[in-house]
């Protein structure tokens, strides 16, 4: 007993799931709950089941929630696999109010930060001074940029401009998918991504997320790059466990 517990919400393009943390082991307190995306993923929608699954766990306390969005301050400024309605929306302000909670109880972050936090405090990134930057390959890529521990929130490293197209229409996992690569088709992709990434900020270390990093051993030893590379530990727990380590200190941008 005397666990410190925190709750968790990961907003998705295809699910949203959340669940309890036990915030010192770094990982889910029993089983997550995961519900479809609602289509259209408008912002009232999405209020909805994220209200369903913190009902469904009878959480009471400070909550953290993921979006695929930059947020400032609580709110969305770009909307990335979900419905544009919610460019402008005060995220914390609705789930609060959906939620009934005071609005200080509700943090709202981008969802690849907050996987960041989670593997900067208890996974790869844990103890890891300099420069980190993890990178989250899936529908599109997900940046989170730590210096000496300290997140920089809202950095969109997946939209830099590799060889005149967006990196992540070349590099994400779903372009894999999508193209039918092979792991030795896809990661000379990867490693051009990561050349013009560390001739702009020059990382000590690269943490890769997402789905593709439970096959790392596929494809980091495929890559031509500098800087270390390696593979997250909290796979797609990761955004969940963040987003309830941020609510906890009340971290806000």
């Amino acid at each position: 007993m005397g666990m410190t517990r925190g709750f968790g919400v990961d907003i998705g393009g295809s699910g949203i799931k959340g669940g309890l943390v036990d915030l010192e082991a770094g990982a889910l307190d029993g089983e997550r709950l995961r519900i479809l995306t609602p289509q259209p993923s408008t912002p009232d929608a999405v209020a909805d089941v994220v209200a369903e699954i913190v009902e469904k766990f009878e959480w009471t306390g400070p909550l953290g929630v993921t979006l695929p969005c930059v947020v400032k301050r609580g709110v969305a400024h770009t909307a990335a696999n979900v419905d544009k309605g919610w460019i402008g929306t005060d995220a914390a302000e609705l789930f609060a109010r959906r939620l009934g909670k005071p609005k200080e109880d509700v943090v709202v972050l981008n969802d690849a930060d907050a996987a960041g936090i989670a593997e900067m405090r208890f996974g790869s990134g844990r103890g890891k001074d300099g420069l980190v930057v993890l990178l989250t390959f899936g529908t599109g890529i997900g940046s989170a940029l730590f210096v000496d521990g300290e997140l920089i929130p809202n950095t969109e490293f997946g939209h830099l401009e590799v060889d005149g197209h967006d990196a992540e229409k070349r590099a994400a996992a779903s372009v894999k998918e999508d193209k039918g690569l092979s792991w030795a088709e896809w990661a000379p992709r990867v490693s051009r991504y990561l050349n013009v990434l560390e001739d702009l900020i020059w990382p000590d270390l690269v943490i890769a997320g997402g789905g593709v990093s439970k096959k790392a051993e596929k494809w980091l030893p495929l890559l031509e790059v500098r800087t270390e590379v390696v593979a997250a530990a909290l796979k797609n727990d990761a955004g969940i466990v963040g987003a309830a380590v941020a609510a906890t200190q009340g971290l806000r941008h």
